[in-house]
């Protein structure tokens, strides 16, 4: 892997941690944090996808719904951890 895809591997974590931490109100890591739940949100969203039907090819903006989509699931599931 070139620098220029760990980059895009590292913008495109922390616009889907920022996202997701819009969607789901009263979360905010900050950078460093929105780049790690964006990149887990990333692996959760290529490992459940595909099992699901949905397909996980299809440029940046697709890779970028992704991983806000499993970041949101990353944090939907903290979210129900804390409360318990």
């Amino acid at each position: 892997m070139g620098i220029e895809s760990v980059l895009v591997f590292i913008l495109i974590g922390a616009i889907a941690g920022w996202l997701a931490g819009l969607i789901v109100s009263g979360f905010g890591f900050g950078l460093i944090g929105n780049i790690v739940v964006g990149i887990i949100g990333a692996f959760i969203a290529g490992a459940l996808f595909p099992r699901l039907g949905f397909g996980t090819e299809g440029g940046i903006l697709w890779a970028i719904i992704n991983a806000t989509l499993g970041a949101v699931i990353l944090l939907a599931l903290i979210r129900i951890v804390k409360r318990a």
